[in-house]
């Protein structure tokens, strides 16, 4: 059937298509430390949280600190609204003072998992979309002495998509998969429907190709000035424990769109765990 190889396809284009950067880019090099995490309270509702650790250019020291808390609404097994808050602490420099100044974000996305079958036997694969739009609040540094603080917030609206591939890698599974099945988090298998019965991904290695879009909304000027703000593009290699945790190490390419000409390539070694409880 033509679905097949067109499936195969789309995962390496989206990344292949996305993660051209310009030659001219400044280059850096950091370290992410991740968890994302899933907790179904009842049929509809959930709580979720990521919390992430990111070092500055050559894992000099904290870069970034950045927790996001939200509340999860289960629209069915596939599909997901979720709200909530972001607390950022980003390291800034003006005039030669450094230090962390916090960014407030809101945000609203909308998630929906399906399956894909690119293999004739074994789990199938899982294809993960995001659309995702925030409302930020960022902080307008002041040097005060010798100490960076912030002199207020100013409103800058991002709208990111997402899109997140796993393949199962001779992994194993738990009997007949049902004709759909609750995603809790982006790392994970999720539902389409299908005349033959496969089995739940619940244990064993997978690869997993993600890339993201980011767009400014409204008024740019308090970020870049433009449109566009970043990409980032992802290649991971994991292991699923169970049902309700993986691991994974990979490498992120993000591409930054600065002010001008300005831009930025960050070479990003990430280490995550998914929960899903």
């Amino acid at each position: 059937m033509m679905h097949r190889p067109i499936s195969r396809l789309l995962i390496p284009a989206l990344i292949l298509l996305c993660a051209r950067t310009p030659l001219a880019a400044q280059a850096q090099f950091s370290g992410w430390l991740a968890t994302f995490q899933n907790y179904k309270l009842s049929k509809h509702a959930g709580l979720y949280f990521d919390g992430q650790f990111r070092s500055g250019d050559r894992w000099a020291q904290t870069q970034q600190i950045l927790l996001r808390p939200g509340f999860n609404y289960y629209l069915s097994s596939a599909l997901t609204v979720t709200a909530g808050y972001a607390y950022v602490a980003n390291r800034r420099t003006v005039n030669g003072v450094g230090g962390l100044l916090t960014e407030h974000r809101s945000w609203e996305q909308l998630m929906l998992t399906h399956r894909l079958f690119l293999t004739h036997k074994g789990p199938a694969a899982s294809l993960t979309h995001r659309l995702r739009l925030e409302q930020r609040y960022l902080p307008k540094p002041l040097v005060d002495g010798n100490t960076l603080r912030s002199n207020g917030h100013v409103y800058a609206g991002r709208l990111r998509y997402f899109v997140r591939g796993i393949q199962p890698i001779g992994a194993s599974g738990a009997g007949p998969a049902a004709p759909s099945a609750s995603p809790a988090s982006s790392g994970t298998a999720g539902s389409g429907g299908t005349s033959a019965a496969r089995p739940a991904f619940t244990q064993g290695f997978y690869a997993a190709l993600t890339n993201e879009i980011f767009l400014n909304v409204g008024d740019a000027s308090p970020v870049n000035g433009k449109f566009f703000d970043q990409n980032r593009a992802y290649v991971a290699f994991g292991y699923r424990f169970s049902r309700q945790f993986d691991t994974e190490i990979g490498y992120v390419n993000q591409y930054t769109s600065g002010t001008g000409d300005n831009s930025t390539t960050n070479h990003i070694l990430q280490c995550a765990t998914y929960i899903r409880l």
